[in-house]
């Protein structure tokens, strides 16, 4: 029982701080004026695509400046805009967490719908499927190559691995991504350089999926040389650290196989650590995915949030996709507070 109050209390931990985002994020939008600049831009729009349509049916021009400026003092108190920002916000975190996001100005989803929890739902696929793919084989190659460097320090495979952890670590991921299509893709052909499927599409269910697997793979790359160096020297670190412990002295000290102490007395220790450098570097790695789905014209949130910014300006899809960001850093850190307790016997809550 004590766990479970102990998981329970950090849990609502975590949803203050996801209340405390989403809620930062509102202010900013409405105490900057962004929101309201948005909104009386998405204002002007509507009405400039009305007055053709009213010009047709109203020929004084008098009455026609009268029906639009009806028209915007509509559109003025449907948006909020006659009344303080701050009246809003408490209706937009409420919208927000109700996922009662309204509808896109200029966005759609893959089947045409506007609205937000649709268009935000319809992307979020995507993008695990770049992330996640990612994330299995840095975390692969990261355990296999860093574990097996932790005991051999000093040599020359060491070293080398040790040189490209730095570059990987100080590469940015679109310069990377950028460098892939024009070798792999402009130079040698092998590979699309952008979009999720080709032009047409593949009909059939098998065609389909491995035409996505081929337009996957470069963004997938680029994710993957970004960030299996950093992940490779980390687990390397990590281990021969604990390697060097004195409870795996006594180990060996005691006879004990050379595979029990590396599974019982040094992975097992070091596990924790380097579960949390995985599971927040997947967290950390939304923010990089937002270049990288750009780059490559993968439909994904972070193609979605550059299209909310540098497009038409969307408010409350900028506001859903940070609520979605910060939701997954949550639920990230709740998996971390339950893999402590399955990972490491010296963790006591209670």
């Amino acid at each position: 029982m004590g766990m479970l109050r102990r998981l329970f209390v950090r849990g609502l931990t975590m949803l203050a701080v996801l209340v405390v985002v989403q809620s930062l994020v509102v202010v900013t939008l409405g105490a900057t004026g962004y929101s309201d600049n948005m909104l009386e831009a998405v204002i002007g729009e509507q009405l400039r695509a009305l007055r053709p349509s009213l010009a047709e049916t109203i020929r004084d021009p008098d009455r026609l400046e009268e029906a639009i400026e009806t028209q915007r003092r509509e559109l003025i108190a449907l948006y909020g805009l006659d009344r303080p920002w701050y009246t809003r916000l408490p209706a937009m975190v409420f919208r927000v967490f109700t996922l009662d996001l309204g509808e896109a100005h200029t966005l759609r989803s893959s089947t045409g719908s506007n609205r937000i929890v649709d268009i935000v739902l319809d992307r979020i696929p995507n993008s695990i499927l770049l992330l996640a793919t990612s994330l299995l084989i840095t975390a692969s190659v990261g355990l296999v190559i860093g574990a097996r460097l932790a005991g051999r320090p000093g040599t020359k495979l060491d070293r080398a691995v040790s040189t490209f952890s730095a570059v990987s670590y100080a590469l940015p991921t679109w310069w990377v991504g950028i460098l892939l299509i024009l070798l792999l893709s402009f130079r040698l052909g092998w590979l699309p350089s952008g979009g999720m499927y080709s032009a047409p599409p593949p009909d059939g269910g098998a065609a389909r999926f491995f035409d996505l697997l081929k337009h996957a793979f470069l963004p997938v790359l680029t994710l993957t040389l970004a960030g299996v160096g950093p992940y490779i020297y980390a687990v390397r670190t990590i281990t021969m650290n604990v390697a060097q412990g004195d409870h795996v002295t006594v180990a060996r000290a005691k006879g004990l196989p050379s595979g029990y102490v590396a599974r019982r007395h040094i992975l097992r220790v070091a596990a924790p650590p380097i579960v949390t450098g995985l599971i927040m570097g997947f967290a950390g790695t939304l923010g990089g995915s937002i270049l990288v789905e750009t780059v490559f014209n993968w439909q994904g949130m972070g193609r979605l949030y550059y299209e909310a910014i540098a497009g038409t300006p969307d408010e409350m899809v900028i506001v859903a996709l940070t609520f979605v960001y910060t939701l997954i850093y949550v639920v990230a850190r709740m998996v971390l507070e339950v893999l402590y307790l399955l990972l490491d016997p010296r963790v006591r809550y209670g």
